[in-house]
């Protein structure tokens, strides 16, 4: 399908990934099909998303069996050997892309432990077991971009270790984002690394924006209800704005000369929370070359059915200023909501993971009566 909406999507230069990996899309070949119809070219995962694939049927119960008979009791460790069976598969069928497009896509994601994301030094030893377990050159580790988290990513660019950096809601958070990995990649070189070797995405989140927003601005109601479901876009549009100012400067020419490259925008939580808004609107309305946006299924099926493709990401960039100060003027405290956001994003993925712990616990169960 050449001519699908997702590849003429993709020819004006954003990459499709899919926000969904378990072993069951692997199997059946659906992962390797929509690589093909799809354009799919990279995928993430994350907690929420693993507790989801193991909870759900049999095609993790033979490797359960096998690691509880091994004597293994750790619930976090059977995770990790769940879920690092899926993630090396799926470089390994990725691999052919990453070859391809020369280390810009074919990325699987692993997600470094939630409860970690406070703690810069547990974050930094966990980043290197998991890259040192699945020692594959397209596999990124996602780092969330809290305070402590900055530390870690310069730390792990420095070290010369492809980093996902997620949970980024805020423009602020998102320069910082970009700044530790440059600082990452002048140590690297410093020390005699190679910066071509090196690879990071910057996962900016999108519905997630609104969704508090529309809330807030639903409290204030009257006029101020005309702003909603406009922030993430806008939002995501301006840190497009200071991506190409950061990678375009003489500090960054002088890395790009020695072969690094950008640290993409990548767009996730792109389904639409809201059923009055299109269902489409989070991938319509950031459509620019060198990003990712990073999808759930039903979003692919939707825009491949009904997508309308044509370059936004730079498009009104003087009406997100006015939104911004449009948006304060009603009350709304940006910086608030960017930071309520990322404080619930860590504990939605913490709580996740307890979730996980216990499906874990509950299908061992299961097998032990069987």
């Amino acid at each position: 399908m050449p001519d699908s909406n997702l590849h003429k999507l993709s020819a004006l230069g954003q990459s499709v990934w899919i926000d969904f990996l378990s072993r069951q899309m692997l199997q059946s070949g659906k992962l390797a099909k929509m690589m093909e119809e799809d354009a799919v070219v990279g995928v993430t995962s994350n907690p929420t998303i693993f507790q989801k694939a193991i909870a759900e049927g049999t095609a993790y119960d033979d490797q359960l069996r096998e690691i509880l008979d091994s004597g293994e009791e750790d619930l976090k460790e059977v995770f990790l050997l769940l879920s690092s069976r899926d993630v090396s598969d799926g470089c390994d069928l990725l691999r052919k892309v990453w070859d391809k497009s020369h280390g810009l896509d074919g990325y699987v994601s692993w997600e470094v432990d939630p409860n970690l994301a406070y703690d810069r030094e547990g974050t930094i030893a966990e980043a290197r077991r998991l890259h040192e377990w699945i020692e594959k050159p397209n596999l990124y580790v996602k780092i969330p971009a809290t305070e402590p988290g900055l530390g870690a990513i310069e730390t792990m660019i420095a070290s010369g270790r492809n980093i996902n950096v997620t949970l980024i809601f805020s423009l602020e958070r998102h320069k910082g984002v970009m700044e530790a990995y440059v600082r990452g990649l002048e140590k690297l070189v410093e020390s005699g690394g190679d910066p071509a070797t090196v690879h990071s995405v910057a996962s900016f989140f999108v519905s997630r924006v609104d969704t508090e927003t529309d809330n807030r601005l639903d409290t204030i109601g009257g006029d101020a209800t005309k702003l909603k479901g406009k922030l993430g876009i806008a939002n995501a549009k301006l840190a497009y704005q200071n991506y190409l100012e950061v990678f375009s400067g003489s500090r960054w020419k002088a890395l790009e000369a020695k072969g690094a490259t950008k640290q993409r925008c990548l767009w996730a939580s792109t389904s639409t929370k809201n059923p009055d808004y299109r269902d489409v609107m989070y991938v319509e309305g950031l459509i620019g070359p060198e990003t990712v946006n990073t999808m759930p299924e039903e979003t692919i099926k939707a825009f491949q059915d009904h997508g309308e493709i044509e370059l936004t990401l730079t498009k009104d960039i003087d009406a997100a200023h006015k939104l911004f100060a449009d948006l304060a003027a009603s009350g709304i405290d940006y910086d608030d909501v960017t930071d309520t956001l990322e404080r619930e994003g860590v504990q939605k993925f913490s709580d996740s993971f307890e979730e996980l712990m216990d499906g874990i616990k509950s299908k061992h169960g299961e097998l032990v009566k069987a």
